[in-house]
């Protein structure tokens, strides 16, 4: 099992380039399972879920090549028949973003068995949208032995509302919805640039559909879709935690292949801590950490709120700044595992339900941690950038399903960090 080995200290300085989005490709990959043709998605992110996702994709019966090139990487993807309707447990529990080949199988296939996800560290993150929102379009679906069983001859369009916005039911249906007869009209849906770049798929497949990146999309069924070529959107995510990076290390980066205005408010809260961002060039950012950070509050929300993904990473950095922080969690239930890792090393960090209050500032020093999933991981990189000594994080596969080599970036700009691999 993998670790990294981080002597903290040291101000990061250099140019970083951030990758394709993780959660943009993933329900882009999904959404190749809608047409007969091929799908060439280009600035892909290196990572474990990607792999997961086109394991899965080939074993329902899709042809897959990908060519990695020196600034993302380039996957062609076509599913000409459907060899398997089923997405197993095995594959599922790894990654719930899964659950995204549901909606394009029904609809195509008219047919789908797909694992129930499970519990997840972050929270249960239940699918009873997803399915709501296919029952409404006219599947059947049955629960049997943890698997959700969907059947349909055609979807017919509906209109559904979201009683909680949800990215992934949001992708879901969407997708679901290009093949149906009729219109859909999701309400409530999730406006996050991942939904944004996955529309401007669907459209160049020949879907047609409007207000994505509002809280009302219309989606007009038609009979196929086509193969198209697409470049899935930079990593926001990715973004932050540089930002927050040179923040915490009081050093000097230059992000490119950035989208600046998915970032606003992970600026704006950066700002309030004191972290200088500037814009450099079309799509890219200039950011300086300052002398000294200082406390400012923090509300998870839906896009175009501050993100649930930032939160963990932001906590590292309050844990810095002069005077108090309050973090409060909207969007998970039990999203501050990471805070007993922070506080192994050094940090002061109170915990009440969905709220968190952080302490600072206070010298952290290196210590042996623990990752318990995919942001709770960058937390806890960013910890050890700062901190004095040597910090062993341990479980870093959690990092690597959503940042393509991370270590291999941060040393390029000056990070103490390596990767030892155990047997």
């Amino acid at each position: 099992m993998d670790r990294f080995l981080i002597q903290g200290g040291t101000p990061l300085e250099g140019r970083v380039v951030i990758s394709g989005a993780k959660n943009a490709a993933l329900p882009a990959m999904a959404a190749s399972l809608l047409t007969d043709q091929g799908v060439v998605l280009h600035n892909v992110p290196r990572v474990r879920d990607i792999a997961t996702l086109r394991s899965l994709l080939e074993d329902l019966g899709a042809d897959s090549s990908i060519t990695h090139d020196e600034i993302g990487n380039t996957l062609e993807i076509r599913t000409r028949r459907l060899i398997n309707p089923e997405a197993p447990y095995e594959l599922v529990k790894q990654m719930r973003a899964s659950v995204l080949v549901l909606g394009p199988l029904v609809a195509r296939f008219g047919e789908a068995r797909v694992s129930l996800p499970g519990g997840c560290a972050i929270g249960a993150r239940p699918v009873n949208l997803h399915l709501k929102g296919l029952e409404k379009l006219g599947a059947t679906i049955t629960l049997d032995h943890g698997y959700i069983q969907a059947h349909a001859d055609r979807l017919k369009g509906t209109t559904f509302y979201f009683d909680t916005i949800s990215v992934t039911g949001t992708e879901n249906l969407m997708m679901a919805a290009t093949l149906a007869e009729g219109e859909t009209v999701l309400e409530n849906a999730a406006r996050e640039p991942e939904v944004q770049d996955l529309a401007n798929l669907l459209r160049k497949m020949g879907a047609d559909i409007e207000g994505a990146g509002t809280p009302r999309i219309c989606i007009r069924g038609v009979g196929s879709l086509r193969g198209a070529e697409h470049t899935i959107i930079p990593d926001r995510i990715e973004a932050g935690t540089f930002l927050a990076a040179a923040g915490i290390t009081g050093g000097n980066l230059v992000l490119e292949h950035v989208e600046p205005q998915h970032l606003n408010a992970i600026i704006a809260k950066l700002g309030e801590l004191g972290v200088e961002i500037q814009p450099c060039g079309e799509h890219g950012l200039e950011v300086r950490g300052p002398a000294t950070l200082r406390a400012s509050d923090v509300t998870t929300q839906e896009y175009p709120g501050f993100p649930t993904d930032m939160q963990a990473q932001y906590m590292a950095l309050a844990t810095q700044a002069e005077g108090s922080s309050v973090i409060t969690e909207t969007i998970f239930e039990n999203r501050y595992l990471h805070a007993l890792e922070l506080m192994r090393m050094g940090a002061d960090i109170v915990v009440e339900g969905r709220r968190a209050v952080v302490r600072g500032k206070r010298r952290l020093s290196g210590a042996p941690v623990q990752a318990s999933d995919l942001r709770a991981s960058a937390s806890l990189v960013l910890a050890g950038l700062a901190a004095s000594g040597e910090t062993v994080i341990d479980r870093v596969y959690h990092i690597d399903r959503g940042y393509e080599r991370i270590e291999e970036k941060l040393m390029r700009v000056g990070a103490k960090i390596r990767r030892m691999t155990e047997d």
